[in-house]
């Protein structure tokens, strides 16, 4: 199974399809945010997300939105916060913040924000 650093040092993809979003590593997420929508809820409600974490991916399904591909551009990033599963949560350096881009067939790069970047709380 890859880490988060295996598939930035990769520069491996993630998926997409309708609202669901794969990630080919384990992760705690702790935030998401796309356009001005902050999401901190992954409960099983009917808005926010909701978060499952396999054995080799974990899955996010975007209850907001019914298809991403059409509801975002690609000049539209998703921001994620993360910890590695099996890292401790609590401690920030093991924070990590993505941004996923909607890519063409599925695809969905995976880039880390710089420390040079404007991000969001």
């Amino acid at each position: 199974m890859k880490t988060v650093n295996d598939v930035l040092n990769d520069n491996s993809s993630g998926l997409y399809y309708g609202n669901r979003i794969l990630l080919p590593f384990q992760a705690e997420i702790l935030k998401i945010v796309i356009d001005s929508q902050i999401i901190t809820d992954f409960s099983k409600q009917p808005h926010g997300a909701s978060v499952r974490v396999t054995d080799d991916y974990t899955e996010i399904y975007l209850c907001d939105y019914k298809d991403l591909e059409e509801e975002l551009t690609k000049y539209d990033l998703i921001k994620i916060v993360l910890v590695q599963q099996g890292k401790d949560i609590f401690n920030f350096e093991n924070h990590i913040p993505l941004e996923l881009s909607i890519e063409s067939n599925h695809k969905l790069s995976i880039k880390k924000i710089g420390t040079d970047e404007i991000f969001f709380e």
